[in-house]
């Protein structure tokens, strides 16, 4: 079972060399009844502390205003079960509207770039889960009726319109706005307690994305390093399942692949025809990646002279990352390639990859002769060819 983070929604973004570190929030809640306490919670290490709080006016307003060191997480709150999360900065003047009872879908707010931002998604969201709960409504109507199984199998068939719809948004919303820690904060909506938008098993290429550039921008960051810890689980998981799953693909002419190396010649998997061929699929930054490449260097060297050849293909973002890992894991005697489109390869759709290290290797004909051949196994299938 995959471990997800807290249910806290998390958004970041960084404005270099902010001198000014007075933040001000100035709101005003309509239909707010007398007494109401506005409190302000600090995200500290994946846990809520409160560090202000100040009572609403006759008229309904509110001001805070205090120094703030560097971007950080806050829940805006009059209690648990109605709260805003913000993303607040040094320098920032926050103007927000909201019904007292409905913070996390303001009327209006400006100020705060990434507090819009999740303001713009809860909308979306929202109205999705309110599309669902219409079709609950007809279920309980629709209880101890013979059209009841009619019923239930168009509502299957509408939620599941609804369910692609917010999964196809939030993509776009990853996709869109990946710089940023906004894209942390789609990876765990639910549509209801414990019901992800996104699934780790269908969408890890998105978890994928999000953890390569928030590990690149925003390394120290608590809910990256959760993140990552948890992209980590997921590959080793995947890894695991990899090993053990069977050669379906047998038989198949393995597709074409025309990409760069790292010199910029485009390099065919055909060209390696009359060689049994080890077509890797790995990057960089993904750690099964590297902890199998070691064996990959003992393969070849075992083989290459009896006809064996690696065709890899990386899944990186950038040459420099890509080139280093090959030097470092000592990778040079064989064939690589990329197009350093990270999970928008060409060669994703192609071979149907849903997470790395993936290989097939491939007969001198050009044909499957197996899938996922890692460790002991690779190095006895190779073995196997060879001596006869």
């Amino acid at each position: 079972m995959y471990k997800y983070l807290s249910p806290v929604l998390f958004v970041f973004a960084v404005i270099a060399g902010c001198k000014n570190n007075n933040l001000e929030i100035n709101g005003k809640l309509l239909n707010a009844s007398k007494g109401v306490i506005i409190y302000l919670d600090e995200l500290r290490s994946n846990k809520l502390v409160t560090v202000d709080s100040v009572s609403l006016s006759a008229e309904g307003t509110f001001s805070i205003s205090r120094k703030i060191e560097a971007p950080s997480f806050y829940l805006l709150k009059t209690d648990e079960s109605n709260f805003m999360t913000m993303l607040l900065e040094p320098g920032q003047r926050i103007t927000l509207k909201a019904y007292a009872d409905s913070l996390n879908c303001p009327i209006s707010i400006t100020g705060s770039a990434g507090t819009e931002l999740m303001t713009e998604y809860n909308k979306k969201l929202k109205s999705t889960i309110k599309q669902l709960s219409s079709l609950r409504d007809i279920y309980i109507k629709s209880l101890g009726t013979p059209e009841l199984a009619t019923v239930m199998e168009r509502l299957d068939s509408i939620s599941r319109v609804y369910l692609m719809d917010i999964n196809s948004y939030t993509k776009k919303y990853i996709d869109d706005n990946l710089g940023s820690l906004v894209s942390l904060v789609a990876l765990y909506q639910q549509v209801a307690p414990g019901e992800y938008i996104l699934h780790p098993e269908k969408d890890i290429k998105y978890y994928l994305k999000v953890d390569s550039s928030m590990r690149l921008h925003y390394p120290d960051y608590e809910p990256v390093k959760s993140l990552h810890e948890q992209v980590q689980e997921m590959l080793a998981a995947n890894y695991a399942q990899a090993q053990n799953s069977s050669v379906s693909t047998a038989g198949i002419l393995s597709p074409e692949i025309s990409l760069p190396d790292p010199k910029g010649d485009t390099i065919k998997l055909s060209s390696t025809r009359g060689k049994i061929v080890l077509l890797d699929f790995w990057a960089s930054w993904c750690p099964p990646c590297r902890k199998e490449n070691p064996n990959l260097v003992r393969a070849f060297n075992l083989w290459h002279d009896y006809g064996f050849e690696i065709y890899q293909v990386s899944l990186d973002k950038t040459k420099e990352e890509w080139t280093k890992a090959i030097m470092e894991d000592h990778l040079e005697k064989w064939i690589h390639v990329s197009d350093l489109k990270y999970w928008n390869s060409v060669v994703v759709p192609l071979y149907s990859i849903e997470a790395i290290p993936t290989n097939f290797l491939i007969d001198r004909d050009g044909k499957v002769i197996a899938t996922n051949l890692k460790e002991d196994a690779l190095l006895s299938k190779l073995a196997e060819i060879f001596k006869k």
